[in-house]
């Protein structure tokens, strides 16, 4: 596969916040990764509404982003009609938005590294409806 790093929105948080319990382990990880790293608009707005309880959460966010701490794809329709296909398909989890635009990445992408909080579903969804995630740290 692929070795784009998929960016979800815990690990996002963990880096940005360094009020987090495991901030310096995602730091160290996200400092060491050498290859690109992609995120959804999903995970966006999920995690600069997590951080605007800290002062300046929101714009670290942003400007992390705008720095080029990770390139944002947008969704496209066929995007958006496979995050209703999985989050149909997970149903019973259930799968939230960020996360099927992640998984749709994957599939897109040809990538099965997710940087993560999330090991609970991360581990049960598959790319592909086939092939599970590399979970890191």
């Amino acid at each position: 596969m692929a070795n784009e790093l998929l960016l979800d929105t815990g690990a996002l948080v963990s880096l940005l916040d360094r009020s987090q319990t495991r901030h310096e382990e995602f730091a160290r990880f996200f400092d060491s990764w050498t290859a690109p790293v992609v995120s959804s608009e999903a995970v966006l707005t999920e995690a600069t509404h997590l951080l605007g309880r800290i002062p300046g959460g929101r714009r670290t966010c942003l400007d992390f982003f705008l720095a080029g701490g990770a390139l944002l794809v947008p969704s496209t329709l066929p995007s958006l009609r496979r995050c209703r296909e999985l989050i149909d398909s997970y149903d019973d989890l259930p799968m939230d938005f960020a996360d099927a635009t992640l998984v749709v990445l994957a599939e897109e992408l040809g990538t099965d590294c997710v940087f993560t909080t999330d090991h609970r579903d991360f581990s049960v969804y598959r790319i592909e409806g086939r092939k599970p995630f590399l979970i890191q740290p």
